[in-house]
């Protein structure tokens, strides 16, 4: 049996899962936790990942072949996209690695809109600049850290740092088109740099990675395996799920996701959709949330329940949680576009001001802006007849439940895997066969759940967006 690996260094933690080449049946897999925070030392990812293999090799460019590396014969890593990992002469980062999640570029994002126009970036560069994007933090790093920046040699995103360090820090670093379509400095049009725009930005042109093709290889790790070239963890996965045509991916992680894999993605001057491209050589038009699943965690917080409790009092509440809105915006907002923006409760009464009700009003709020970017990519012409729901806050059934209605078709839930981290090991074992295409295995078994039609969903989406306008007129 040959054996591949898939690594998805999130946000949050790294997955790995050791996967079956031929059927991508997983045979073992390991995680371990990322620290908390939008800025963070790239070497905690590596730290992580042998942790989360078990591993007892060392780190020091020389061995990464223990534990469920040990004999692969491919390995390919996935990770959070847009992440700013800025290097000086000698490989090591200037500061910490600046995350998607990072509002802090919200100014140099917004004279960046300005300099050039939002129709030449949606249609010359695909995307839109907003804080997520690496572009703007090195807007940042240049406007408010100029000393730092003028030590950056090289500028790598978290899973072009990854594979760097497996491949033992050759003199060229690689990256695949869809997390440099991530950058706000790669035309995913045109598929190259556009080092006027960066050069713009930044005030010169550090050294970029290489950007390999979909299923070229990136070198050997220590032991023997094959890399391959890796990708954004959106584009992951889409690999990982199988999507076919009229799917659209909804995550509920860290971040809210909504994307499906496209022939090309029709630029979107407003910025909300973006113009990504996947790991397969298509597009992968991509809507995005900053607040999500953790909009979950810091409600069952307030009222001092677990994640199952509050799941059982979302289930207990009224269907539109008696009129009570939730508008999510806790670390700010991405889509709509409003960094600033903080988390608002309306609608409160005596009668619906319970643990029931706000449980409830959390899993709408979530559920009711990504139902709005589901719409807008169904609005840009991408087919939607089947949501697949992925992401931790998917093992909700009160969540589950509600995306069928809110959405308004039917929604898919795969049984729980690393989805991420499987899109990578399929990568990897496509790198391995150098055929033409990605391996055929089968997509995840799930449950289903369809929409009854429920007049409440309406309602709810109603006030949502009512709300939304009258706090922050958008």
């Amino acid at each position: 049996m040959t054996e591949v690996i898939g690594v998805d260094s999130s946000t949050q933690s790294t997955k790995i899962l050791r996967v079956d080449a031929e059927t991508g049946k997983v045979l073992a897999q390991g995680s371990a936790p990322h620290p908390d925070g939008t800025a963070v030392d790239p070497s905690a990812w590596r730290e992580a990942l042998l942790a989360a293999a078990g591993s007892d090799g060392t780190h020091d460019g020389e061995t990464y072949d223990g534990g469920l590396l040990a004999g692969a014969a491919a390995v390919s890593v996935a990770a959070q996209q847009h992440g700013m990992v800025a290097l000086d002469r000698d490989g090591e980062p200037v500061m910490d690695a600046l995350l998607w999640n990072d509002t802090r570029s919200a100014p140099q994002a917004a004279r960046l809109r300005e300099a050039f126009g939002e129709e030449f970036w949606a249609g010359e560069i695909g995307v839109v600049p907003v804080p997520s994007f690496t572009i703007t933090k090195l807007a940042w790093l240049r406007e408010e850290r100029p000393s730092l920046a003028d030590r950056v040699e090289r500028v790598l995103l978290p899973h072009d740092w990854l594979t760097w360090q497996l491949a033992g820090r050759p003199v060229e670093a690689v990256t695949d088109r869809s997390d440099a379509s991530g950058t706000g400095y790669y035309s995913v049009p045109e598929g190259r740099y556009r080092h006027d725009v960066l050069e713009h930005a930044f005030g010169r042109v550090p050294e970029l990675p290489r950007v390999l093709g979909a299923a070229e290889a990136a070198g050997e790790t220590s032991g023997g395996a094959l890399l391959g070239p890796g990708c954004g963890d959106n584009a992951a996965a889409a690999l990982g799920l199988g999507l076919r045509p009229g799917d659209v991916a909804v995550s509920i992680g860290t971040s809210g996701t909504v994307f499906a894999s496209a022939a090309s993605s029709r630029p979107d001057p407003s910025g909300a959709i973006a113009g990504f491209a996947d790991a397969t050589g298509k597009g992968l038009p991509l809507l995005c949330t900053l607040n999500a699943a953790r909009v979950l965690d810091g409600t069952a917080r307030l009222l001092g329940r677990s994640l199952e409790e509050l799941d059982r009092l979302a289930l207990d509440a009224a269907p539109d949680a008696g009129g009570l809105v939730l508008l999510p915006y806790l670390d700010g907002e991405r889509t709509p576009d409003l960094p600033g923006a903080t988390g608002t409760l309306r609608g409160m009464r005596l009668a619906n001001l319970g643990a029931e009700n706000m449980a409830r009003a959390a899993v709408l709020g979530v559920l009711c802006s990504l139902a709005e970017a589901l719409d807008r990519l169904r609005a840009s012409g991408v087919p939607v007849r089947r949501a697949v729901l992925t992401g931790g806050a998917a093992r909700s059934r009160a969540v589950r439940e509600a995306a069928a209605e809110l959405f308004g078709v039917e929604v898919s839930v795969p049984k729980p895997t690393e989805h991420v981290a499987l899109g990578a090991a399929r990568q990897a074992a496509w790198v391995l066969s150098g055929a033409a295409e990605p391996p055929a295995w089968e997509p995840p078994n799930g449950t289903v759940h369809a929409p009854s039609g429920a007049a409440w969903a309406t309602e709810v989406r109603g006030r949502y967006a009512e709300e939304r306008l009258r706090v922050y007129g958008v």
